[in-house]
């Protein structure tokens, strides 16, 4: 942990634990806290939208329930799939699961995973958003495949019912990101760009 990071205070405003394992890649002292949030997307809001709205909603609720010092950092992110414009959630069982799998195989899914970072400022708080876009070609697997792979992960807390970072990875036949960890749902390069910005040094100078 450098210096500088040892002065500001990072918040995660997730309830994700892929989230927090990605942040902790970064080796700097961060909080989690979770934002209470309707994550429903609004009428006629696009995907993209409705990702960005979400991850700055996060962040500022955070920033709004808390005592702020000087330079707090709260880092809000939210994902959302996409298969022909339509939002894709998180299954929640393995049915739902396995609808989704039958439905994505030999298809490309967007996924968009939004970013906020929101400093601590006064008289105005210092507030970044990006998306970043993942572009996934599902493999066009048998009914068999898919209900071994979701009794195995049991990934019913994934949008899209896949877990990348584990055996899910078996069921995509093409990844196509500027980010390889946006995914997972926190993409990291975008991430330390945006934190570099905001004053936070990863190597101490």
């Amino acid at each position: 942990m450098t210096e500088i990071n040892r002065q500001k205070r990072i918040i995660l405003a997730s309830s994700s634990r892929y989230r927090k394992e990605l942040l902790s890649r970064l080796q700097f002292s961060f909080e989690v806290m979770v934002p209470n949030l309707d994550e429903s997307a609004l009428l006629n809001e696009t995907p993209q939208a409705t990702a960005m709205r979400l991850a700055e909603q996060k962040a500022r609720t955070i920033a709004s329930l808390i005592t702020l010092s000087p330079d707090t950092l709260i880092i809000g992110s939210d994902q959302v799939a996409t298969l022909d414009n339509v939002q894709i959630g998180k299954p929640g069982n393995h049915q739902n699961a396995l609808a989704q799998l039958q439905m994505m195989r030999g298809r490309d899914v967007i996924f968009h995973s939004a970013l906020c970072v929101y400093q601590h400022r006064v008289p105005t708080p210092f507030i970044q958003t990006e998306n970043v876009q993942t572009i996934v070609r599902f493999r066009d697997l048998p009914d068999r495949e898919l209900e071994a792979y979701l009794h195995i992960e049991q990934p019913y807390d994934c949008a899209g019912s896949a877990k990348n970072e584990g055996l899910g990875i078996a069921l995509i036949e093409r990844i196509d990101s500027s980010d390889p960890t946006a995914l997972t749902g926190l993409p990291l390069i975008t991430l330390t760009g945006m934190l570099r910005n905001a004053g936070v040094s990863f190597f101490g100078s």
